[in-house]
């Protein structure tokens, strides 16, 4: 993984541990030999906790614009509908949940 920058939803900084519509924040990190740790992007709440809550387009666009730099995004879950818009934007959701340091 050379040169790749990847978005991380934890609670404790420590694993992945969260839905990427509870994050209220994104550990951001750059991966090429070891993982390292660049900055914390604080966020809004993506989800509203219903399931069938109409697409937030308004919303998704203020996220989606702190991840803009990264090629993946490393959750527990996400629903359909976010993933199929973070793919769009070129940005891979990856669904994983443990260490932070056992990404890389």
């Amino acid at each position: 993984m050379a040169g790749l920058r990847i978005a991380v939803v934890s609670t404790d900084g420590t694993n992945v541990n969260d839905h990427f519509g509870m994050a209220k924040r994104f550990l951001i990190y750059d991966c090429n030999d070891k993982i390292t740790f660049v900055e914390e992007r604080s966020t809004e709440t993506y989800s509203v906790g219903d399931p069938n809550h109409p697409f937030d387009a308004e919303k998704f666009g203020r996220i989606a614009a702190l991840l803009k730099d990264c090629s993946k995004i490393y959750v527990t879950q996400i629903g359909e509908v976010p993933a199929s818009k973070l793919k769009e934007l070129g940005i891979e959701p990856v669904i994983y949940e443990g260490p932070i340091a056992n990404i890389v």
